[in-house]
């Protein structure tokens, strides 16, 4: 008898090669070559730079002061004042809106009073 294999020419896809090539960075794509030539370190001190002034602006035109005006020496701190600011942990963010949470917890009490007051 034949070999039944050689009678048919057919063949599953799945058995083929497929994604032989990689795609490869085109020029402006961050290639090696130019990733080469840059300067990173400027690039971030420069980056670092610009959102420190941004930030300065933003904490001037909250205060309603103007930039360009020099900074008032700071008066001598009172003890208290010194040993709050030590407490302060600095990965904490300090938050200039106590007054928002104030009306956030007068306005709960205000509901829970109510709602006390209809049981």
């Amino acid at each position: 008898e034949r070999d039944l294999s050689a009678l048919s020419k057919q063949y599953s896809s799945r058995d083929l090669p497929s994604h032989t090539a990689l795609k490869s960075r085109e020029a402006g794509q961050g290639t090696t070559d130019e990733l080469k030539n840059k300067d990173f370190k400027r690039e971030l001190e420069e980056r670092e730079r610009l959102a420190y002034r941004q930030s300065q602006k933003e904490k001037a035109r909250k205060e309603g002061k103007a930039l360009d005006s020099p900074p008032p020496q700071p008066a001598k701190r009172s003890r208290t004042e010194a040993i709050s600011m030590a407490n302060l942990d600095a990965d904490d963010p300090v938050d200039a809106s106590d007054s928002d949470s104030d009306d956030d917890s007068d306005d709960d009490t205000a509901m829970l009073m109510a709602e006390l007051n209809k049981i």
